[in-house]
């Protein structure tokens, strides 16, 4: 019987990816904090993971065949502009660095929890496999 890896981790799978982006794009908005004009960015969680159980559509690789699988996040996709919570300091730039920092914390607490559950999944798997 063949092992079906959407039913046997759940959306988990989907969500290490996610996060890691999330945690690129929060990591550019601090490194950025002083550019002038430079706009705070972050990635939309619901609409990649929506897009990511539906279809996969946010996933893809250069192929260079038509039956390679899709399986990296694109760059750009689902990320957009954050509304800035502060007036603008008269440079343009849009970073709240404690928003930043607490939004990265937040993002890396979640990554860490998505790997937990994916370690218990194959664990799982693990003890299924040996007949546990």
């Amino acid at each position: 019987m063949a092992i079906n890896f959407d039913n046997a981790l759940g959306i988990h799978q989907y969500t290490i990816g996610i996060r890691a982006k999330r945690a690129e794009v929060i990591s550019s908005n601090i490194a950025n904090a002083d550019t002038p004009h430079y706009k705070a960015r972050d990635v939309d969680f619901a609409a990649a993971m929506q897009a990511a159980k539906t279809s996969q559509s946010g996933m893809s690789l250069n192929k260079s065949n038509e039956k390679h699988f899709d399986l990296s996040m694109q760059s750009q996709q689902h990320v957009g502009y954050r509304v800035p919570n502060q007036p603008d300091t008269g440079d343009g730039n849009t970073v709240d660095v404690q928003q930043e920092q607490t939004a990265f914390m937040e993002n890396a607490l979640e990554y860490q929890m998505s790997l937990g559950f994916l370690d218990s999944k194959f664990a799982g798997l693990r003890k299924a496999i040996k007949g546990e």
